[in-house]
């Protein structure tokens, strides 16, 4: 899975073992239906969140059992011949590899922004009480993840998910369920995790200041990423960033204008429209004779080779540069 982390893991000798493990799977959990479903009253939320936190159990536990049925047989490149660390033979569980938190089963989430949007409004990035509260909630996913992991055997990990489709999918059933909401639904997508709402532009270094809190409770992954312009003529501007980013943060992507257009040559950013990009200079927007190339999140892809969902693409279409 995208960016997806394993943490770090010990046998039963006490040696760590990096090779050969595997994630089981991610449930992702929709965080901004439950704080417009609370109406702003943070007891019910707390309430609602437990409430769905034993729902995500019983998607991930669920997802465990139905790995554990498998054979060796049944993928034996996976299980037969060494790629998960061991060699098992037909006929044995092939839980023995996934057992005492070898693997990992991951604890997805959403908007974080759009959560706080809805007690505190659509600009509360710089009020620490609103930061404050998005981090409890971070706080309780992992001590219920911990608390899993201790009943069960396996790493319960939170994952900061890319939602490369839930972006979209959970916007609209809750646009069908609570309508055009400001800052939330109206947008057409959902905040990646923990991300700065990508309207706004701050510098990299008060984007990276903002969400360099947030990864310690995602021990399943996470990424950080900035906008830029074309960094050709200043690359000192970026090695700035990077050095800054070094000691705070984990994973850094990024995002500078790459597009190019072979029919008048551009190159640069591509402007966006309704259903994909288009060249700035001369409208061109034939795959066969573009090349377009955004950040989906965690990953790099071409949408007018393989056009995204309706949100992510407005997502990125939404994007400002940090620089």
């Amino acid at each position: 899975m995208c960016r997806s982390f394993l943490q770090g893991w010990k046998d039963e000798n006490g040696i760590e073992v990096n090779a050969g493990r595997m994630n089981l799977g991610v449930v992702t959990l929709n965080l901004p239906r439950v704080a417009m479903e609370s109406k702003g009253d943070k007891d019910t939320f707390w309430q609602i969140l437990m409430e769905r936190l034993d729902i995500v159990k019983d998607g991930l536990i669920y997802r465990i059992n139905r790995t554990k049925e498998a054979k060796p047989q049944n993928a034996p490149i996976l299980y037969k011949h060494g790629a998960f660390g061991e060699r098992l033979k037909n006929g044995e569980p092939v839980d023995n590899l996934f057992k005492n938190r070898r693997a990992t089963i991951s604890l997805g989430y959403i908007g974080l922004y759009e959560v706080a949007t809805v007690f505190y409004g659509g600009d509360w990035e710089q009020n620490p009480e609103a930061k404050a509260f998005t981090l409890e909630i971070l706080k309780l996913m992992k001590a219920n993840a911990e608390k899993w992991s201790n009943e069960y055997g396996y790493h319960f990990s939170i994952y900061s998910t890319p939602s490369e489709s839930l972006t979209d999918r959970f916007c609209r059933m809750d646009t069908e369920k609570f309508g055009i909401v400001e800052n939330i639904t109206d947008k057409e997508y959902y905040t990646n995790s923990y991300h700065y709402d990508v309207r706004k532009n701050p510098t990299p270094f008060e984007k990276l200041d903002f969400e360099k809190d947030y990864p310690k409770y995602a021990s399943g992954g996470f990424i950080h990423y900035c906008e830029y312009p074309n960094m050709r003529q200043n690359p000192v501007a970026l090695e700035t960033v990077w050095d800054y980013a070094y000691d705070r943060v984990g994973y850094l992507g990024t995002n500078t204008p790459i597009d190019h257009c072979y029919e008048c040559g551009h190159d640069g950013d591509f402007e966006p429209t309704e259903k994909g990009f288009k060249c700035p200079e001369c409208g061109n927007d034939d795959p066969k004779s573009c090349d377009v190339v955004k950040r989906t999140c965690g990953y790099l892809g071409n949408p007018q080779a393989r056009p995204m969902v309706k949100g992510r693409h407005k997502e990125i279409s939404a994007r400002v540069k940090h620089l």
